[in-house]
């Protein structure tokens, strides 16, 4: 264990005359700034909206809701302005990437189709296309990838709006697919 330093009585003299000419500095008055309160946030309001969101967003699809969405040809996110959809159907968006479901079935397509958007949002691609064929190798040609496709397009938290393209991008084989930025969890 060391010792403390006592210092000498030299050492002390020294330190007198160094600050021998130090003069204490005058006192000035301190203005003390309070913090601006916060404006009241309507808390519980704020969480059942959200309760609401997540419910519409994740709550099971009944039998209508399917054939609803399977005979709609575009999807908004509710809360998001019109120009959104709009500009994906005008091709204002580049495509940053591309899945082609050909080929899978439906629970392959799901797996693939999960995995796709979440690799999509992560690498922070915002615009995508999935081509999910239009049901012409299907018995019957009915396009069941086209229905399941856009069921779990629209309640994906991930995706914002999504379209089918002109005829020369995949037309009602595919879709334009618009999803939120990688650092945005609500919509």
């Amino acid at each position: 264990m060391s010792q403390r330093h006592q210092p000498s009585p030299e050492e002390i003299a020294a330190f007198h005359a160094a600050v021998a000419d130090a003069q204490p500095l005058k006192t000035t008055e301190r203005v003390m700034h309070e913090r601006a309160k916060p404006s009241p946030r309507p808390l519980q309001r704020e969480l059942d909206e959200a309760a609401v969101a997540a419910e519409s967003l994740h709550g099971p699809l009944g039998i209508d809701d399917l054939l609803l969405i399977g005979e709609v040809d575009a999807f908004l996110r509710p809360g998001l302005p019109r120009s959104v959809l709009r500009d994906l159907r005008r091709g204002r968006w580049t495509i940053r990437n591309h899945i082609d479901l050909h080929g899978l079935n439906r629970h392959e397509a799901h797996e693939e189709v999960t995995r796709f958007l979440a690799e999509s949002v992560r690498e922070g691609k915002r615009c995508v296309r999935i081509v999910h064929g239009r049901g012409h190798g299907s018995p019957g040609r009915e396009g069941v990838l086209r229905l399941f496709v856009k069921s779990w397009l629209s309640r994906s938290n991930d995706v914002l709006a999504f379209c089918h393209p002109p005829l020369n991008d995949g037309g009602e084989g595919a879709l334009w697919i618009l999803l939120r930025s990688p650092g945005r969890t609500r919509v």
